[in-house]
């Protein structure tokens, strides 16, 4: 007598991988699960990124004091641009290394997909691990380098400087954090549409150059003229390092606006929503075009 074996519909699965139904979905549950690939790739990020240089992680903080010294030759001693009562070296370390994390984990969170299509084609994890490893392993180079800054700001501090640092400064973890979400939003929305329009990289590289210059990091925003300054304030960055620079510089080094600060906000959250809903669209079919 033959046996038939009856499989159980109700089987349950440690694992389902299914398409998405919806536009906007954020599997918090299934990225938990994926925690362990998660720090696999931000210790990557990490260690990987010198892991050839004589200087090794010495270049964290080498990088932004060179920069900060190079532009203050620039634009404070050629230029003469003012930085209220902050010592240039100072204005410009504490600027620069906020921008420079957000410049460098925009334009690679926007390569997701084109550098990662072969990863992608082979093996099954979600896909937002990766550009999410690069925000975090972002904000890890970030507090190395911002050590770095805090020990200057100390220095210049205890040897008598005009700053007014205020209790606005307890507010930058959310600096932090609100600087980390705008290049995850825009830095996933961005990666959407490379995959069919290449020339967005070249543009992406352009484009966050000239950022720099129409955000007040190597100027304070006291400098532009009344009229003109609602323009820059329309920037979403400006009001986050203008935050930054009353915080811990005072009056003279910086503007603190809620109501600017609210509306980055705003611009973070629409561009984190719009993101989502484009990389979980262009993650179904994205290995056709990529």
């Amino acid at each position: 007598m033959a046996h038939h074996t009856v499989r159980n519909d109700a089987e349950k699965w440690d694992i389902r991988i299914t398409a998405k139904q919806k536009y906007f979905e954020l599997n918090l549950a299934e990225l938990w699960r994926y925690r362990d690939l998660l720090t696999m790739f931000i210790k990557k990020d990490i260690v990987t990124v010198y892991k050839q240089t004589i200087l090794g992680p010495i270049w964290f903080v080498m990088q932004p004091i060179l920069t900060a010294l190079v532009f203050m030759v620039i634009f404070s001693r050629v230029a003469r641009l003012p930085t209220g009562n902050v010592p240039p070296v100072l204005f410009y370390l504490g600027s620069l290394t906020l921008f420079n994390y957000f410049s460098e984990t925009f334009r690679v969170t926007s390569k997701t997909f084109s550098e990662n299509a072969t990863v992608f084609g082979k093996v099954y994890f979600p896909r937002l691990i990766l550009p999410m490893a690069k925000v975090i392993s972002g904000v890890v180079k970030l507090m190395i380098q911002f050590a770095l800054f805090f020990l200057v700001w100390g220095f210049y501090l205890i040897k008598g400087s005009n700053m007014q640092p205020n209790w606005h400064m307890v507010f930058f973890p959310v600096i932090i954090l609100l600087l980390s979400l705008m290049c995850f939003g825009f830095g996933i929305l961005v990666t959407s549409f490379t995959t069919k329009y290449r020339d967005l990289n070249f543009l992406i590289a352009f484009g966050v150059q000239l950022w720099m210059y129409i955000t007040p990091v190597l100027y304070p925003i006291t400098i532009v003229s009344k009229e003109r300054q609602i323009w820059f304030w329309l920037n979403p960055l400006t009001s986050v390092i203008e935050a930054f620079k009353y915080g811990f510089f005072g009056r003279k080094g910086g503007e603190w606006s809620y109501s600017w600060l609210l509306y980055s906000t705003l611009v973070t959250l629409v561009m984190l929503f719009m993101g989502i809903i484009a990389f979980n669209k262009v993650e179904k079919k994205f290995i056709d075009t990529v």
